[in-house]
This record gives C-alpha cells, sequence and structure tokens, in this order.
C-alpha cells in the first residue's frame, strides 16, 4: 500500500532536512521525502498547515501490565500514546511481578504485538524484584530484547551493586537508567521542600534528595565509562552537575518531563493530588533551569513519565495519594501552549528533545525520515485549539493535572509503520 503525505512542513533534525516536503510511504517504509511529489497512491493525507516529524519517541512510561490492569494495559497504554503522536513508548519495569525476566518480557512484547498500536520498547529491572540486593540477569534480559536497565521507582542504594550494573550494561550496550532519590533524604515527603510546602504543612522533599544521588552516579558512570542516563530529571542542582560531568566526557544523558516545564510547586497550593509526583515539582528557578537546559542541550530528552492511577486512589488527602502524572495524551500540546511557540527553532527542539535523541539514547533505529526507514511519523496541526476532557481520554486512568485544560496546537495523525493508528 503507498501513501503520500502532502505539503506538510517536515522538521527532521537528523537528516538536516526541514521545509515544506511530501513523504511517500511504500511497504511500511519511508519511500521518497521531496518537494510535490506527483505519484499515484492508495491514500494521500493533506498535511497542508501542518508540522510532520519523525513519529515521537517516549522513552519512559509505565502501562502498569502486568499486575495492575485496573490502572492501565498495554493496550490501552498505547492507544493513549498513539493518542499523543508517540509512535515508540518505553516502558518501565516496576510492574507486578517486576520484568526482571525473561517471561515477563516477552508477554509484554506479545501483548504490544496483538494491540497494533504504537512500538513498545521493554526496559528491564536492574536488581532483582528492584529490591537492589543483587543484580537481574541482565544478559537474559538483553536477549529477551530489553533495550535498557532501570529500578525506576527505586535507586540502587548500594553504590558498590550500582558500579556492577554499570560494568555489567557496556557488555551488553545498554544505558543504565538511574531513578536518583536518597530515600533518607526524600523520606515521608510529599512535595518539594521549601516556601510552599511550609505553608501549606506538607512534608517536603528536598532538592538533595536528587542531586546527591546524580552526583554519586555520574562518579560512578565517569570511573566505569558506562552508559548512564538520568530520568525525570527536576531541579537546578542536578542540572548543573550533568552539564559539568558531560563537558568532562561523561557519558551521560537525561531526561526531563512536561510537568516539571510546566507547572512549579505553587501549583499545589489547592491541594490536587493529581500534581502529586515524584520527583515533586520544583520552584520557578528550578523550571527556568530545566526550560534552558532542554533548549541548550544539557537535557537530551522529554518524557512523559506517563503513570496512571485509578480514581480512588488519588481522591484521598494529599498525604494518602500516589505519585504520579498520566502524560501520553498531552505532552506536545502542554509544551507547545505553555513553553515553545510555533517558531522553526522550538519545532526542530521538540522533534530532537520528543523523537531523535530519544531513539539515539535506547539505540533504536527510529527518529528520522530518511529513504528506507520505518514510516513512524507524526503530524501536528500547531494551531488547532482543543480542550482536554475526561470523555475522549484514552487512558484507563485520569490523573492528569490537565484535564479540562484549554491547548494551541494538536497531534492529528500518527503513523507507525505506515499504518496510520490514530487520524483518519
Amino acid at each position: 500500500m503507498k501513501t503520500l503525505i502532502k505539503n506538510g512542513y517536515v522538521y527532521d533534525p537528523g537528516n538536516g532536512r526541514e521545509g515544506r516536503l511530501d513523504i511517500l510511504i511504500e511497504s511500511g517504509k519511508i519511500a521518497r521525502v521531496a518537494k510535490k511529489l506527483n505519484v499515484k497512491t492508495d491514500r494521500v493525507v493533506d498535511a497542508g498547515k501542518m508540522v510532520v516529524l519523525p513519529g515521537l519517541v517516549d522513552m519512559h512510561a509505565h502501562l502498569r501490565e502486568p499486575g495492575r490492569e485496573d490502572a492501565e494495559t498495554i493496550a490501552s497504554g498505547l492507544s493513549a500514546a498513539a493518542t499523543g503522536g508517540f509512535t515508540s513508548v518505553c516502558v518501565m519495569p516496576n510492574t507486578e511481578p517486576c520484568c526482571d525476566n525473561e517471561g515477563t518480557v516477552r508477554f509484554m512484547k506479545e501483548k504490544a504485538s496483538q494491540a497494533r498500536l504504537s512500538n513498545l520498547f521493554v526496559i528491564g529491572a536492574i536488581t532483582k524484584g528492584r529490591r537492589g540486593e543483587a543484580l537481574a540477569e541482565i544478559g537474559e534480559l538483553k536477549e529477551a530484547g530489553c533495550i535498557a536497565i532501570s529500578d525506576d521507582g527505586n535507586s540502587v542504594e548500594d553504590a558498590s551493586l550500582m558500579r556492577r550494573a554499570l560494568e555489567y550494561s557496556m557488555m551488553f550496550d545498554i544505558p543504565v537508567i538511574s531513578h536518583c532519590e536518597d530515600k533518607r533524604l526524600s523520606g515521608d515527603g510529599v512535595m518539594n521542600e521549601g516556601y510552599v510546602s511550609t505553608t501549606l504543612g506538607l512534608q517536603g522533599i528536598p532538592n538533595a534528595a536528587e542531586s546527591t544521588i546524580v552526583a554519586r552516579d555520574l562518579e560512578l558512570a565517569a570511573f566505569t565509562g558506562a552508559r548512564l542516563h538520568i530520568a525525570h530529571v527536576s531541579c537546578r542542582e542536578s542540572v548543573e552537575l550533568i552539564k559539568a560531568a558531560k563537558s568532562k566526557g561523561v557519558r551521560v544523558t537525561c531526561e526531563t518531563c512536561p510537568h516539571y516545564l510546566v507547572f512549579t510547586d505553587e501549583d499545589l497550593r489547592a491541594f490536587d493530588t493529581s500534581l502529586k509526583t515524584y520527583p515533586p515539582l520544583r520552584t520557578a528557578e528550578d523550571r527556568q533551569a530545566l526550560r534552558a537546559a532542554a533548549m541548550d542541550g544539557t537535557i537530551d530528552a522529554i518524557a512523559t513519565d506517563h503513570a496512571p492511577h485509578i480514581e480512588s486512589e488519588k481522591e484521598v488527602e494529599f498525604d494518602y495519594a500516589p505519585f504520579g502524572i498520566t502524560g501520553l495524551e498531552t505532552a506536545v500540546s502542554a509544551l507547545l501552549t505553555f513553553m515553545l511557540k510555533d517558531r522553526p527553532g522550538d519545532w526542530r527542539a521538540l522533534a530532537e528533545l520528543m523523537s531523535l535523541h530519544p531513539a539515539k539514547i535506547i539505540g533504536e533505529d527510529k527518529g528520522t525520515l530518511g529513504e528506507g526507514k520505518d514510516a513512524d511519523i507524526t503530524i501536528i496541526d500547531p494551531v488547532e485549539k482543543w480542550v482536554y476532557g475526561a470523555g475522549e481520554i484514552k487512558s484507563k486512568s485520569k490523573n492528569s493535572p490537565f484535564l479540562n485544560t484549554g491547548f494551541t496546537g494538536r497531534v492529528k495523525y500518527t503513523i507507525v509503520g505506515g499504518r496510520i493508528v490514530y487520524g483518519e
């Protein structure tokens, strides 16, 4: 089957390509990218007045299956991903049972194959059961198809064990994704430690709970020479440490999330549990540091950290609500509405942060619109105004701080392997 995407404004930084171009898709691959293609096809997608990007890659999401199918399934999560423009999604291992073995990896990949929506890439656990006591069978996980390892939700507290994980990861050429949290510092905290937490009477989590482990893991990465990726960076101290490490040649990459680029701890004054997440929302100064780091290349990727919870879990006192925000369906629109502008430089940055760089970090041949590549494509109307209402949510959970928010900019088509999985 042949599909022609016509008249779209293409941003493809991986190939240094930008401008109004047509894209011809044949047999699931990109066949040609050129101006004003005149070919007979089975389908034409008119992308006039729209922006065409390499398919978005979310390198950090929680789809809850197996174990918490009441909150999300792989099928419902991938449906949400397609709605949000993500052609590929990386799932974290904190499932029930934990994804620390070949069987669970294969189960998750089979569920994704049945869904026939966005691509799914599995991240295995660093330690057995994510308990931080003994390394998981990293070779087995790699053989089963894992593209990285992480104990996300937990730090590996034992520095010696983290060192061994980094050393073993080099044997299989996969990154170690670190959840940086000193739980002796975060303790029973529920939000950022500072003026707002004091006035609200809520237990705080200091920036140091994150940055001290960032510093430790950067030292271990420098010592071992392994590839380290820092998950969900939330504070300016972490940004400064990562920037300094990169300047010294440490093999480190990092991500932040849309909610850290949009909200601050001031937004918690209404005790809205949909804004309770870990790491917590920080100050306006931290937000500005993250925004600057995303645009100057210190931050490599923007990931959603999509973390669904059922309503009854979130509809409790703030102290008792679980951490987590959904984000697959709103990430692009939130960034376009509250941070980026409809400028060429911003679109290039979006393509790099949400497509090109994540694909490189996980080592998958995605993130570009080169001829011969898989036809994974995201098409966005940059000026459409819309409201994110509960009735149209594809995720099984609705714990989004953007519920009933008005946005400017909306994903119109998501194409995976040449198939339109969202859109007409």
